[in-house]
């Protein structure tokens, strides 16, 4: 009787031990659940601002900035540089283009707020307090032999930007449009991301003047 009632005990025991070691399988999804929607929470909130008000993605479309940038190329373009410090000259801009703004364009800048930008002859010439004569700008992103055609004469005002495209005989841009505004610019490329075999924080150029 003993021995039965040890034997009753010892299963009793076991099937407590075998009931305590099952998890609870609504506990175990709801908890999954629960994990899931805090970690997607997190990711929001870190990857919305960042896409948002930082960086952005953008698609090169069309052959006015070759051989800089090729059709269909995938640029990320820097946000949050300008909020601190304006554009420089040579840095290529994505911005939207002042007669349709639903539109959006990237080109480079040449001119710079209180320059005079002339286009004559092939050449691009910037007139400044320093240089009141007139200094050609030497463009070492351009294609060997490229001839910037076309006439322009304009001085820029406050906060206004003189922009070319580097494929200069396939561009539309300051030289027909005129200064781009400052708060139509939306950021500074800054990497390329596609294709995989020109991957890599693109380059910036110094200028003497």
């Amino acid at each position: 009787m003993d021995t039965h009632n040890q034997e009753n005990q010892e299963l009793s025991e076991m099937d407590k031990m075998m009931h305590e070691d099952r998890p609870e399988p609504s506990g175990g999804v709801l908890a999954f659940i629960g994990e899931l929607i805090k970690i997607t929470l997190i990711a929001l909130a870190i990857i919305v601002p960042v896409r948002y008000f930082l960086i952005k993605p953008f698609y090169v479309n069309g052959a006015s900035m070759e051989p800089t940038y090729y059709n269909r190329e995938y640029l990320i373009i820097d946000e949050l540089s300008y909020r601190f410090n304006p554009p420089e000259r040579g840095e290529v801009v994505v911005f939207r283009y002042p007669l349709d703004e639903s539109q959006f364009f990237i080109k480079r800048i040449i001119g710079l707020p209180g320059e005079r930008i002339v286009v004559r002859d092939g050449a691009v010439t910037v007139y400044r307090e320093t240089f009141p004569d007139g200094a050609a700008l030497s463009e070492p992103y351009l294609a060997d032999g490229t001839v910037t055609a076309g006439e322009a004469d304009v001085t820029l005002g406050d906060g206004e930007y003189f922009v070319m495209g580097d494929n200069r005989s396939a561009s539309l841009d300051s030289r027909r449009f005129g200064p781009l505004p400052l708060r139509d610019i939306i950021g500074r490329a800054w990497l390329r991301g596609w294709p995989f075999d020109r991957l890599g924080v693109l380059e910036s150029y110094q200028f003497s003047f």
